[in-house]
């Protein structure tokens, strides 16, 4: 495994089990993986290879069963409800397929909202949402509303408030699952763009070429890793 201190998430023997009824399900049989600060990683499988389990994991949405995960050098796997939340909200950035953007409030108030839960000051709060939301290239749409915007839009939104918080890494479940070609192809360039500033990403796909954008691609099969590879055209 890689030096401690160039690691933003550690992954070490996880395992989880769920318990339905009588039957026991093991989700994630003893991943270990290590992703360092500013890499971009595409997790992809087939479904119920084990991938949702693991983005609940890695998101602090979710503990493991058994094994160590370590954000940043804490290790969260043990702890209470309450601590776990307050790491997910400072540390984890997440991008949904679906956006997950509160109809009623303007751009710039969607990007405040992390802000606002970890108590920001409110000039300084609104003066950063607008600079992220100028980085994601809606800097001429603070005010509208999101069902006045493109689906593309709508995500860039998304990834713009996934920043406020300047998390250690950005955890994204299929963000162009519902996003036209072209839609997609310009946040997967986002996703480089900010690759290249040093954001660590971690991108949550089935798509075979939406995973080959990221350099480095971890395929799941049957809750375990089943090959962790550089890709040839990685960008």
């Amino acid at each position: 495994m890689t030096n401690d201190s160039t690691v933003a998430v550690r992954l070490d023997n996880v395992r989880k089990i769920y318990q339905m009824g009588a039957v026991t399900v093991e989700a994630i049989r003893g991943i270990s993986l290590d992703i360092r600060s500013g890499e971009y990683v595409s997790i992809m499988g087939p479904s119920g290879c084990g991938k949702s389990t693991l983005l609940n994991v890695l998101g602090c949405l979710d503990r493991p069963t058994s094994g160590r995960y370590l954000l940043g050098g804490t290790d969260v796997a043990m702890l209470r409800d309450d601590d776990l939340s307050a790491i997910r909200g400072a540390r984890v950035g997440f991008i949904f397929q679906s956006y997950n953007l509160i109809q009623q409030l303007s751009v710039i108030e969607n990007i405040e909202v992390p802000l606002f839960y970890q108590g920001a000051p409110e000039r300084e709060s609104r003066e950063w949402a607008a600079e992220l939301a100028t980085l994601v290239g809606l800097g001429a749409r603070l005010n509208h509303r999101p069902y006045e915007l493109s689906g593309g839009q709508q995500q860039r939104v998304a990834i713009a408030r996934s920043l406020a918080n300047d998390p250690l890494f950005l955890l994204a479940d299929e963000p162009t699952g519902n996003l036209d070609s072209v839609s997609g192809t310009e946040i997967l360039k986002l996703f480089e763009e900010l690759s290249g500033r040093g954001k660590t990403l971690v991108l949550v796909t089935h798509d075979e070429k939406v995973a080959r954008h990221a350099p480095r691609t971890v395929r799941l099969r049957d809750g375990q890793v089943e090959s962790d590879a550089a890709n040839s055209n990685g960008h």
